[in-house]
Parts: structure tokens; C-alpha cells; sequence
């Protein structure tokens, strides 16, 4: 699968972490990212999730209690 135009936006958390998120073309969030203490730090892993999302190997997919699909990206 390939998103034609990926758009990753950083965003600070009310704990002063910093966190980003994966916007699809249609505006929904598809990917949300753990907490960083530094924005730095959180760059750097959009840079992983980047590298890591052409190897489906490092996809775990798993289903919601509410019967809703979703992914888990595992750190290569």
C-alpha cells in the first residue's frame, strides 16, 4: 500500500510530550504515534516509520474490542 501524499503533523500533548500522527487525503488520523520528550526525537520517528513502511513484515495486525481493524507498526 502506498499513500500517494503522506502528510505527518507533530503536535505537543497536554503531558508537554510531543507526539505525531498520519493524516490520510480524506483528513482521517491513520497512524498515531507513542509520546516524545523532545521534538528531535520525534522527527526521528517519522524518519523510522518512513523507512519502516515498505517491509509488511514489521505490520502487526490486530482487531479492536469493538470489532474495528487496525495495525501496530513494530520497531525494526
Amino acid at each position: 500500500m502506498t499513500i500517494p501524499n503522506p502528510k505527518f503533523q507533530i503536535f505537543s500533548g497536554k503531558d508537554d510530550q510531543f507526539y505525531f500522527r498520519l493524516k490520510a487525503e480524506n483528513g482521517e488520523t491513520i497512524l498515531s504515534s507513542e509520546g516524545y520528550s523532545a521534538k528531535a526525537s520525534c522527527e526521528n520517528g517519522i524518519r523510522s516509520v518512513k523507512e519502516s513502511a515498505v517491509n509488511i513484515d514489521l505490520f502487526e495486525r490486530k482487531t479492536s474490542q469493538s470489532g474495528q481493524p487496525y495495525f501496530v507498526l513494530k520497531a525494526a
